[in-house]
């Protein structure tokens, strides 16, 4: 789209000047605004950002992101998620239940009922690589996942980072029954971490 131009009084003189549908910064000061191809002003125009990187930030629109969600670090402390960044002992999958470890310092890996010590602490909402850090969740939405019957409780299984109805909960000794919450929908659990009981 061709930008459009106005004329300019520069010392008594008429000058054409262009109109700008973005910012390069402090050299367009003082150029006539003009929406961008989208029909919209240009974050660059609007001062907006994604997410915050603190105090530098001050002053700043926040924008929703490509998600359509407010990002987190424009809450205060405190307020927002309750998650935790931990480092991961293997490679984990958005959408998998996970057990908080130690390991050479606090880690997480994908929970199962196989044995007692790897209940579900939490589940993470994007696939990481080992030794990367993950988002861990401790209680909310899981909105990562498919293949539920929405009313229907679930619990942790025995397929690492996963989950069964309750009618098929792992059974056998030492295996461990817990209760990780009710499907919303489809695509969405809402996890309340129950008490692993391990059976004999």
């Amino acid at each position: 789209m061709a930008a459009n131009k106005y004329l300019k009084n520069n010392a008594g003189n008429a000058i054409e000047e262009t109109s700008v549908d973005s910012s390069a910064g402090a050299g367009d000061a003082g150029k006539i605004v003009a929406l961008n191809a989208s029909g919209v002003l240009d974050s660059t125009i609007v001062n907006s950002k994604t997410s915050s990187a603190g105090a530098g930030d001050s002053g700043k629109l926040p924008a929703l992101d490509a998600a359509g969600l407010l990002d987190s670090s424009f809450m205060p402390v405190g307020v927002g998620a309750d998650t935790a960044p931990i480092t991961a002992s293997e490679a984990l999958t958005a959408g998998d239940f996970v057990n908080i470890h130690i390991s050479s310092g606090i880690k997480v890996r994908k929970a199962d009922a196989t044995t007692a010590g790897k209940e579900a602490d939490g589940f993470v909402l994007a696939s990481v690589s080992s030794s990367a850090t993950a988002t861990v969740y401790f209680r909310g939405s899981n909105t990562a996942v498919s293949g539920f019957t929405a009313g229907k409780e679930y619990v942790l299984c025995t397929t690492a980072g996963g989950v069964v109805a309750v009618a098929s909960a792992p059974t056998g000794t030492g295996k461990v029954n817990q209760r990780l919450g009710k499907a919303a929908s489809a695509t969405v659990l809402n996890f309340q971490r129950g008490m692993p009981i391990t059976l004999v």
